[in-house]
């Protein structure tokens, strides 16, 4: 195997994007988590600048890094008090997310090792624009306007929900 610069990128990006996810769901506080998930953002939008994907590496700066975040982040600051910590996992807690953990891994083991990722079943570039607008656009089969507003409505409820929280402290 040939070490290219994109491979020494891509080691890089992904080591990033490992750590920063460990360190996302080990840290005991709560707006540590919701940085570390920032830089979480920023690796995966990296490896999709490196494919050629910039699109999709756009949306994942302008929408998660961007907006998603600094909801978590406001979300955070409303609802906990100055130094909150997260409780420690004990009892059936722990063994229900240590399960729920192993289980995922193997689902996506599972699925990674039996798929056939073969050359050239994918296509080499990006759509054009105006065709990915009017994917996301569409209201058919494979169109997208209807999740889209199901995840709107789901970051209102959870917007309101927020503020709720906040004022009955």
């Amino acid at each position: 195997m040939e070490i290219t610069l994109e491979l020494i990128v891509f080691i890089v990006l992904a080591l990033f994007t490992t750590v920063s996810a460990l360190l996302a769901v080990t840290t005991h506080r709560i707006l540590r988590a919701a940085t570390y998930l920032l830089f979480v953002l920023f690796g995966t939008a990296g490896i999709y600048f490196q494919l050629n994907y910039s699109f999709l590496g756009a949306v994942q700066l302008l929408i998660y890094a961007g907006g998603i975040t600094v909801l978590y982040v406001f979300s955070i600051l409303l609802t906990s008090s100055e130094g909150d910590k997260a409780e420690d996992l004990k009892g059936y807690k722990l063994f229900v997310g240590l399960a729920a953990t192993l289980f995922s891994l193997g689902v996506c083991l599972y699925v990674t090792l039996c798929h056939d990722f073969r050359p050239e079943h994918f296509v080499h570039g990006e759509l054009h624009v105006s065709e990915i607008g009017h994917t996301l656009m569409s209201t058919a089969k494979y169109g997208y306007a209807l999740p889209f507003e199901v995840i709107s409505i789901l970051l209102l409820a959870c917007i309101v929900g927020g503020i709720l929280i906040a004022r009955k402290r």
